[in-house]
Formats: structure tokens, sequence, C-alpha cells
């Protein structure tokens, strides 16, 4: 077998976050859409497939401000084709993020049912929930990022959950057909701007998360102010948003991959392969920093329901992540969003130490002990990190950086798969 290099525990100094209190942050923002929720107005709660913190308390948060303008609101999955496409499937993504009928206190009406409600200037038909279009009005709520697909000054918010979330699988479909031919921001925009004047949205909550994972802004928009108001949130979240802070790694490996944590599984702002694709070549050619050679993923998340996309964005991986894969779910995700690769099985073996082994060996280093390896939960979680001691006499200049651990060999169970790094890490 190949020489493992040896670890440790590494910390990034992020700012020190301020505490935010969320019920009361909601009702002072709400006052900008309560004026136009009438008493016994029903109203549709829009809520995603991502794994935001904090998630049921900002929903439940909503749904009391609702209440006290007398409406009687229920929630609605606005997650185009994620679960599977099917309610059941959504319901269950909403219920393994505390998202429940019982927790909520209102019900969930997840039909994927849908209707045209027109076409935006180019031509893309655009679709949203019956559910939805019934009710009396609809607030979504949504995180604020930067994509994973593409970049510019629209990214992942409120704006795309309209026009996916809202359209169910036929809105995501039509939206990823017309972004191979005009962009994503241009279709998603084209597109949200006909919904917003067809279907009775009131307007969106938006989250921005900072470098902890942790709720940094909770901002409410009205309908008037979303097509525009989420630039300046973006451009913040873009700021906040934690990354690798290494030139070159020869080895990436990653705990966990799922839905609930990027929607292309691992976050390509993160690892810098994109999702139509990436060169597994291992020399640099000017690309970016961080520059990765080789990536190896070991799990799915319990939250994502088996759907592995992004497995495909991996180099390796494990066959028990393979068994857990749910395909159908995976497939419909991966072709809705018109990018099979990202769905497509890397080579695969029984244990990590084998993983990792092969890993090392493919990298053409005459000392693989010495190799550049970083260790992370996933690509959200990136305050604290394992890194080879071969990367860290270069990196630790870095002031940002400050060692948490001792060095140590590399950690495997009996069953030579590698021991949890830090207690609040999955498996």
């Amino acid at each position: 077998m190949n020489a493992l290099p040896r670890f440790l525990r590494i910390r990034q100094k992020f700012p020190a976050a301020a505490p935010l209190d969320i019920r009361a942050k909601l009702e002072s923002e709400f006052a900008r859409l309560l004026p136009h929720v009438r008493a016994g107005a029903r109203i549709a709660v829009g809520v995603g497939s991502r794994g935001i913190t904090n998630l049921p308390a900002i929903v439940g948060g909503v749904l009391d401000q609702l209440r006290v303008a007398g409406a009687s609101p229920f929630i609605i999955p606005a997650m185009g084709s994620h679960g599977g496409a099917t309610p059941e499937g959504q319901t269950e993504v909403l219920a393994s993020y505390g998202i429940t009928e019982e927790a909520m206190g209102v019900p969930i009406r997840a039909s994927l049912e849908v209707q045209q409600v027109g076409e935006s200037a180019d031509g893309i038909p655009v679709f949203c929930s019956v559910e939805a279009l019934s009710a009396d009005g609809i607030v979504l709520i949504n995180r604020i990022k930067p994509h994973t697909d593409f970049s510019g000054a629209l990214g992942s918010g409120l704006l795309k959950m309209s026009v996916i979330g809202l359209g169910k699988r036929a809105g995501a479909t039509a939206m990823h057909i017309a972004a191979s031919r005009i962009g994503h921001e241009r279709a998603i925009r084209g597109m949200a701007r006909v919904l917003l004047r067809a279907a009775p949205v009131l307007g969106g909550v938006a989250i921005v998360e900072n470098q902890f994972h942790d709720t940094a802004r909770l901002a409410v928009l009205d309908r008037g102010a979303m097509e525009t108001g989420e630039d300046a949130l973006l451009a913040e979240a873009r700021a906040l948003m934690p990354s690798l802070p290494f030139e070159e790694i020869d080895l990436l490996i990653v705990d966990r991959i799922g839905k609930n944590i990027s929607g292309a599984g691992m976050d390509p702002n993160v690892t810098g392969r994109g999702v139509q694709g990436y060169s597994g070549s291992l020399m640099r050619e000017g690309r970016p920093a961080p520059f990765i050679r080789r990536i190896f993923i070991r799990d799915l998340t319990p939250e994502t329901h088996g759907n592995a996309i992004g497995v495909g964005l991996a180099d390796i991986t494990t066959t028990r992540l393979v068994r857990q894969m749910d395909q159908r779910a995976t497939f419909i995700n991966a072709l809705t969003a018109m990018a099979p690769q990202t769905a497509k099985v890397p080579i695969h073996f029984e244990t990590d130490r084998e993983a990792i082994d092969m890993a090392l060996g493919s990298l053409a280093i005459p000392d693989t002990s010495a190799a550049l390896v970083v260790r992370i939960a996933d690509t959200l979680s990136l305050a604290e990190m394992e890194v080879s001691e071969g990367l860290w006499s270069t990196a630790s200049a870095n002031g940002n950086l400050k060692a948490a651990s001792e060095v140590r060999e590399m950690q495997f169970g009996a069953d030579g798969n590698l021991r949890p790094a830090l207690s609040s890490w999955g498996p």
C-alpha cells in the first residue's frame, strides 16, 4: 500500500458573528408584507430542499406572522424535481428538516400539479403550482447563495425558487432547457417576471448565512422588490461564503454530499469542479485556486434521501455510497438539471482505506506521505478541517489558519473506514 500522510486539525479564523433574534427580526421585517395580508386569506408558504440552518424556526416564525394577521397559512414544497419528483418524496424531504404538519401546525400540500401561466419574452413556458395559484397569497422562504451552475448578479434564492420551486418538475425542466440556450440568469429573470405578475406572490423571506453556516441576515422582500432586491444580498452572501484556503490540493476527502449541502451535492464554488464536467489533468495549467487533483467522497447525508447528484464530480467513492443511492431520485434530478454527468458513478471501493490508497497512487508523486491532502465534513462546513502535514508546512504561514491538534496518523476503524474527524461531523 502507498504511504499515508499524517494529519492535524486546523481552524479558519472568521469574523465573529453577531447574534440574530430570528423571531424579532421576522416581526420587524414582516411589516412590509402584512398590509397585503387580509384576515381569512389562505397563504401558501413555499419551503425548499436546502439544508438551511434554523429553518424550522424561520418557517415557524413566518407562519406565526401570518396567523397574527388573521391568515390561514399552509406549506407547499417548493423544490422542483427533488424528492424523486413525487409528493411523498418531497414531503419526506421537508420532514427531514423538521418541517411537518405536526411541528408547524399547518397542512402541507405537496401536489406536483402545475398550470402554465404564460411565456417569457424569450418564449419559455412558465408554470406554477396549482396549489399555490389557488391561494390568496404566496410567501417564499429561501437562502441567498452563489449558484452552483452559473455566476453573475443572480444566484440561488427567491427568484430561482419562484421559477423552479413553484414550477415543480415542469418549471425546472423548462428553465434548464432554456438556460442551455440563453444562460441561467436570463432564463430565470425572464420567467420570474412572468410568474410574479401571474401568481399571487406577496413576497419572500431571504436568508443569508455566514462562514459558520449560521443565519447572518433575514430580509423580507415584497413582490415589487424581488426582481432586484436579491442582488445586494447575493453580494453579501458571496463575501461571507467560506472557501478552501489553499492554492493546490492533491486529494480532497469529503465526508458527505447531499442536496441539503448543495444543489450539486458538493458546491462547485468550493471545489472548482463545475456541473458541466471537469478536467482530470494533474497539471494545474493556470487554473484558479484551489486546484484539486483528486476528490474522494465517502457518504451521502441522511437528508438527501439517496439523491447522490454530485457523485459524478468525484474521482473515487465508496461502494457503500453507491449502495445508498436512490437511482430514480438521482437520475431525475440530474436529467432535469440537464447535467447527466453529475450522476455518473466513479470508481468505488469497499473501504475508505483502500479508496485513499488508490487515490494517492493515482497522483504520480514519488512520496505519497508528503501528499497535500485535506479532509472536510462537507462543502458547507469549512471552519474546521483536517490537513496533511505536508500541506500544513506551507499553509501555516497563513495568519487566518490555526492548528487545533497535534499531528497524528490517519485514524481508521477495524472496518477500514475513517474514524469521525470531529464529534459534530456525521459518519
